[in-house]
């Protein structure tokens, strides 16, 4: 049962009193009308759950983070030998951790349009969200905040298709993200890489009719990541929204259900960062991450060298200039 919304006022963003850790140790500004990023990280533990206590992706967000600080000692001045020898720091850009969405459990709906008000407010000062959830509900309220910054292109890397209408009549949940996108004015195509395992045969066809994309990890791994990059519209504003399930375990073991297949780290890298030289990447988000699943810490180092390295390659593309 969702809740009907309460008169409690809380803030778009929040970090706790004590123990945060930003994301690269990067400074933190929870006052979004006065933030001056290029990067802005936002954490948003959950969306719209099928009930409550279901999602163990909350904590994801601050687990990311603390995984982070090893990578961001690393980084100055050392190479990124991922990027073919490409300089590894960020000095050239300003990043800015912005805490996280707070959300009430008595008024998830009022949880869910605070998200969208607060990745407006980044999109308002100039900034290119990255948001950890969370769920991969959370890319709903996300893309949503674009209504005013499209058109878009959406990049789904997913074992799954989300395109299910409804799960006993919640439209909004995790398994529902990339049908609700899909029917945003301001979305003019959808994309979705790194399919396998199994899907429901309606929401395939369904998929289809509507003019989504669909690229399977077969495909990814027989023609090669330099097939699939053009198999995109070169030149478009690029949503990337990635549900952790959609790479292989073997680099990425913290997801909800760990099954065999997904996009290798050498193919993520050159797929995003490719991604980055074709087009113009205007926000991402970082779902369905469950650090109880992880090994070693082993997915969070992970998730940020994918990151570090596509921030990197969206500068080295002339996508993103310091202030």
């Amino acid at each position: 049962m969702i809740h009907q919304p309460r008169s409690t006022v809380l803030p778009l963003t929040s970090v706790p009193m004590t123990g945060f850790k930003s994301f690269l140790n990067a400074p933190v500004q929870t006052d979004l009308a006065s933030l001056q990023a290029d990067v802005a990280v936002l954490g948003i533990p959950y969306a719209i759950p099928y009930e409550m206590g279901q999602s163990r992706s909350a904590s994801a967000p601050a687990y990311i983070r603390e995984k982070s600080s090893r990578l961001a000692r690393a980084m100055i001045p050392h190479v990124g030998f991922d990027r073919a020898k490409a300089p590894g720091d960020l000095s050239q850009i300003r990043i800015v951790d912005c805490g996280d969405v707070p959300f009430d459990p008595l008024d998830i709906r009022g949880g869910v349009n605070r998200a969208t008000d607060a990745v407006k407010a980044i999109l308002n000062r100039g900034a290119v969200p990255v948001v950890f959830g969370g769920d991969d509900a959370v890319p709903i309220p996300v893309v949503r905040a674009y209504e005013d910054h499209g058109p878009l292109v959406v990049i789904q890397i997913d074992e799954h298709l989300d395109w299910m209408t409804d799960r006993n009549g919640v439209t909004e949940g995790y398994s529902s993200p990339m049908r609700r996108i899909s029917e945003m004015p301001w979305v003019k195509q959808t994309i979705q890489i790194g399919l396998h395992a199994f899907g429901a045969a309606d929401q395939f066809k369904d998929a289809l009719t509507a003019g989504n994309i669909l690229i399977t990890e077969q495909e990814v791994h027989l023609k090669g990541v330099p097939a699939i990059l053009d198999m995109i519209p070169a030149g478009e504003n690029y949503f990337i929204t990635i549900d952790m399930d959609g790479f292989e375990t073997t680099f990425m073991p913290a997801v909800s259900h760990p099954e065999p297949g997904g996009l290798t780290f050498r193919e993520s890298v050159d797929l995003l960062c490719g991604l980055a030289a074709r087009g113009h990447i205007v926000g991402m988000d970082w779902v369905e991450f469950v650090p109880d699943h992880d090994l070693n810490g082993l997915g969070g180092h992970s998730v940020g060298r994918l990151i570090a390295n596509l921030l990197q390659s969206m500068v080295d593309a002339g996508r993103l200039r310091k202030r």
